[in-house]
């Protein structure tokens, strides 16, 4: 069982159909509600990296979400950490992946890239977790890079989106600069080759001057583009995201990606997730909390793992996220999870 806001899940598993089933039990007041849904299919050897590993069995995934027990999944290029605190799962996945030498170098200057597009509570899970981007900036700093800044170009107010959010105490208190992305003056035109719908876009500058970035989103439902994860955390570094919802979202997205510097690291904070209503969401009631991060360089990769984990929750249909099959076609990465064992 696990809790949040004022909804409390039990989960079960159905050993003669292999079907985890999950209870949802909402409270109003002193009465309750309790409505019982079938959320999703889980069998036995297959979880979010299906394909790929063994798989946990369904007795370890409760485990992790009722306890700070670590679990954690993982081939070459993508780990999946379940279980613990959000510093404890960034150490754990950065540890899988070959520490955090292998992504930022000796006297660097790193850009961090979350979420903080929303005037909003860290429990509301419409920005990335601010323990996640405390501890991955200590990280970085321990790795001797020169500098590390964060900065999104927030939707809300960015002074108000930033300190609601936790971030930027959270960047002050790490040793990290907090950068602003509200202005145009930031930005700088840069040609993108690649693109098929954009062939221009104008990028923060303090991305463009960094040696090495590192793409942090959260996860959680969005109206417009299905989901958002790390290929459409890409619409934070850009100035006019005007453009892209008027020249098909969906292919935008994926043709920003394409920018020659990649980030050297997607990281998907899945600790709490936002289910419903996003991208701002309305409650508490519209979060989770799964206590889960997934990480790899593989950027389609990533965000499939990200969907296939989204639907023990709700329903998301791959196709739907249509800026994971562009990116492959962009040959960004693979939505066939089995080709990166």
């Amino acid at each position: 069982m696990y809790f949040f806001d004022k909804i409390l899940i039990d989960n079960y598993l159905d050993s003669k159909t292999n079907t985890l089933f999950l209870h949802i039990h909402q409270t109003s007041g002193v009465q309750l509600q309790t409505n019982t849904l079938e959320l999703i299919h889980m069998k036995r050897r297959s979880f979010i990296l299906t394909g790929i590993t063994s798989g946990l069995s369904f007795s370890s995934i409760k485990t992790a979400l009722s306890s700070n027990q670590i679990h954690t999944e993982k081939t070459s290029n993508l780990v999946a950490v379940m279980g613990g605190t959000p510093q404890d799962l960034l150490i754990t996945a950065i540890n899988n992946l070959g520490g955090i030498k292998n992504f930022v170098k000796p006297g660097q200057n790193i850009v961090i890239k979350p979420n903080i597009g929303w005037d909003r509570k860290p429990e509301m899970a419409a920005n990335t977790n601010p323990e996640l981007i405390s501890s991955l900036v200590k990280l970085c700093i321990e790795a001797g890079a020169k500098s590390v800044s964060v900065f999104d170009h927030t939707c809300d107010n960015w002074q108000r989106c930033y300190q609601s959010s936790g971030i930027e105490a959270a960047v002050k208190a790490s040793g990290g600069t907090i950068i602003p992305g509200n202005d145009e003056v930031y930005y700088k035109e840069v040609d993108i080759p690649h693109g098929i719908n954009l062939k221009k876009v104008k990028i923060h500058k303090i991305l463009l001057e960094a040696d090495a970035w590192i793409n942090v989103p959260i996860l959680k439902n969005h109206g417009g583009a299905k989901m958002t994860i790390a290929m459409k955390n890409y619409m934070g570094i850009v100035w006019d995201r005007g453009y892209f919802h008027q020249n098909d979202l969906q292919q935008c997205i994926a043709d920003i990606c394409t920018w020659d510097k990649k980030p050297v690291l997607n990281i998907v904070d899945a600790y709490r997730v936002m289910r419903q209503n996003g991208p701002q969401g309305k409650s508490e009631a519209d979060t989770a909390l799964l206590k889960t991060l997934i990480a790899s360089t593989d950027i389609v990769a990533v965000d499939t793992a990200a969907v296939k984990f989204f639907n023990q929750i709700e329903e998301m249909k791959l196709e739907a996220v249509s800026h994971l099959t562009k990116g492959e076609q962009h040959k960004l990465g693979t939505t066939n999870l089995d080709k990166i064992n």
